[in-house]
């Protein structure tokens, strides 16, 4: 039997509806089997950080991040661009991961899901956090992949077949280079399930 692979979910965005929660909507539901998708849903109400606010007792939301991080097997992320770069509570979240579950060696890709290539700068700064954080980052897992808000389904999963099968190769890659990178001698993992 194999190990479950968890895959943690970061979304850049706050917003209601937003094509970044769309795209790792559809990427949670195109996870292949023995994959365990889970998206993050605390950004919003993580503290700021401030390293002073680093000790126990942390905030719940930055242990839940730090746990998820830590249990994760890699985590794929989709952000927007806002003012030329990442989004103020996004970095925020980022920043929180340094600490105690760190990226470091985790294998990770995303999906710029913005219009006519934008947000170069946005992933390009991504790049650079992830780089200093130690993240394994996945280069054929990190894709432009516009996604119209026409391709939104009224249940907030993307439904052209195309894009579909561009974001399932990104899960499947990121899956993969998870798989690679476990001992082989590692038993199924039952305690991965929640």
């Amino acid at each position: 039997m194999e190990t479950t692979i968890r895959l943690m979910l970061l979304n850049g965005s706050l917003r209601q509806g937003s094509i970044n929660g769309a795209v790792l909507a559809t990427a949670r539901a195109l996870a292949p089997v023995g994959t365990q998708a889970l998206l993050y849903q605390g950004i919003a109400g993580l503290p700021h950080f401030n390293p002073d606010d680093d000790v126990d007792p942390l905030h719940p939301n930055v242990v839940e991040l730090r746990e998820g991080i830590g249990k994760a097997d890699a985590v794929l992320i989709s952000t927007p661009e806002y003012a030329g770069s990442l989004p103020g509570s996004f970095k925020n979240a980022l920043d929180w991961t340094v600490g105690g579950a760190s990226l470091c060696e985790r294998p990770v890709g995303w999906i710029n899901a913005s219009a006519e290539g934008r947000a170069q700068d946005t992933y390009a700064a991504l790049r650079l956090v992830l780089e200093r954080a130690g993240a394994r980052i996945i280069e054929a897992a990190c894709r432009d992949i516009p996604v119209p808000r026409s391709a939104v389904d009224a249940s907030g999963i993307i439904a052209d077949p195309h894009l579909r099968a561009e974001i399932g190769s990104v899960v499947r890659l990121l899956v993969a280079a998870a798989r690679s990178g476990l001992p082989e001698d590692q038993p199924a993992d039952t305690a991965h399930v929640p």
